[in-house]
C-alpha cells in the first residue's frame, strides 16, 4: 500500500513537471514566433523604402542626363548599382542567412555611393539644380534615404529583441529543438570607411 502510494505520487510529481516544461517551451515557443514575426514586419519597411527609392533612381538619371549627358560614367555607375540591387532579391531565409543579408547589403550601399556620386556630378550644372523638377526628385530621394535609415534602425531594434530573448536562458535551450527556425537576425552596419571623417575642400 504505502508502494502504490510513493509510485503514485513520483507519477503525480513527474507529471506535474511534464506539464511545467511543456508550459514553459510552449509560453518560449510562442514569444519567439511574435519577436520573429516583428522582425519580418519591420524587414518590410526596410524593404518599401529601397523600393521607393529604386523607383525614383531612373527618373533622377533621365533628369539629369539631359543637362549633363557627358557624364557617362557615371550614369552607367547608377544604373549598374541599380541592377545590383534588382539582382539580389530578399526571401524569406535570407533573413537567417548573414552572408546572404551582407550581399544584400552591399548592393545598397553601392547604390547609395553611386548617388552621391550623381548627385556631386550635378553640383557642375546650377541650371539642373534650378529646375523644378530636379528638385523635387532630389528631395523625395533625400527624404527617402532619411526613411531608409530611420526603417534599418527600427529593423535593428527588432532584431536586437529577438536575439536577446533567443539567447537568454532558458530559450537558448528550447531553440536547439526548431533547427533553423530561430536562427540569429543580423543586423544593418555602417559602409566601410564611415568612421573616417570625410575631408572637404574649398
Amino acid at each position: 500500500m504505502a508502494n502504490k502510494r510513493y509510485v503514485l505520487g513520483c507519477l503525480g510529481v513527474l507529471v506535474i513537471v511534464v506539464i511545467i516544461i511543456v508550459l514553459l517551451g510552449s509560453g518560449t515557443y510562442n514569444s519567439l514566433v511574435s519577436l520573429d514575426q516583428k522582425v519580418k514586419a519591420q524587414w518590410g519597411q526596410v524593404e518599401n523604402q529601397y523600393q521607393r527609392r529604386a523607383d525614383l533612381v531612373p527618373n533622377l538619371v533621365e533628369t539629369v542626363k539631359g543637362a549633363a549627358s557627358f557624364e557617362k560614367e557615371t550614369f552607367t555607375a547608377v544604373t549598374e548599382a541599380r541592377a545590383k540591387v534588382g539582382q539580389n532579391k530578399l526571401d524569406a531565409n535570407m533573413l537567417n542567412n548573414p552572408e546572404a543579408f551582407a550581399k544584400f547589403q552591399q548592393a545598397q550601399d553601392g547604390l547609395s555611393s553611386a548617388l552621391s556620386r550623381l548627385l556631386v556630378v550635378v553640383e557642375k550644372y546650377p541650371e539642373l539644380k534650378a529646375t523644378e523638377n530636379f528638385r523635387t526628385l532630389q528631395s523625395q530621394l533625400e527624404g527617402t534615404e532619411n526613411r531608409i535609415a530611420v526603417e534599418r534602425m527600427r529593423f535593428n531594434e527588432a532584431a536586437q529583441a529577438f536575439n536577446t530573448k533567443r539567447n537568454k536562458f532558458p530559450t537558448v535551450l528550447v531553440v536547439g529543438f526548431f533547427g533553423d527556425r530561430f536562427k540569429e537576425k543580423a543586423y544593418f552596419k555602417a559602409q566601410e570607411g564611415a568612421e573616417t571623417t570625410p575631408k572637404v575642400k574649398f
